[in-house]
């Protein structure tokens, strides 16, 4: 819990690697193995998500497409700005970007940043009530997950729920 409280107010002191004049893009080389680790990240986030669900009585969750495109798109706009938010891009909330997304019936959101795997960033999201209560909510039935590195390689996670 420690950690994660540190994280968390770590998070607020953070300024953009871009005012220390770091390019917040990759060359199309560098993008391409980074996105398969993204993506591998994705899986593994929603395997351990579900593996925690049906061990406290819930259904497993469904992967959505355009919970997936909410998550990863906001995922990727705290990396490139080194935002740590719920609030996103002019002001969106989850349910702005979700419903943006395509989604009608977004249930929840979590966010974390700088875990190295999916087993650190679950870990945590369980030892926190309310994102706990996003991941236990068996009234969700989908969800979609973002994680996106930043240019010095600190993964951002967006995981979003849907009913």
């Amino acid at each position: 819990m420690r950690s994660l409280l540190r994280r968390f107010a770590l998070a607020a002191l953070i300024a953009p690697a871009a005012a220390f004049g770091v390019s917040m893009f990759a060359s199309p080389a560098e993008a391409a193995p980074a996105a398969v680790q993204e993506q591998s990240l994705q899986t593994e986030v929603t395997r351990l998500t579900n593996a925690q669900r049906t061990a406290h009585g819930c259904a497993a969750v469904t992967v959505n497409v355009r919970l997936t495109a909410a998550a990863v798109d906001h995922s990727a706009w705290m990396a490139q700005t080194g935002t740590f938010s719920h609030t996103g891009r002019a002001g969106s909330t989850f349910l702005v970007r979700a419903r943006a997304a395509g989604f009608a019936r977004p249930a929840g959101e979590n966010i974390a940043w700088g875990y190295r795997t999916a087993a650190e960033v679950v870990n945590a999201w369980m030892k926190s009530p309310g994102h706990r209560a996003n991941i236990l909510n068996c009234k969700s039935k989908t969800v979609g997950v973002g994680a996106v590195r930043n240019a010095v390689g600190a993964p951002y996670y967006t995981q979003v729920f849907g009913f």
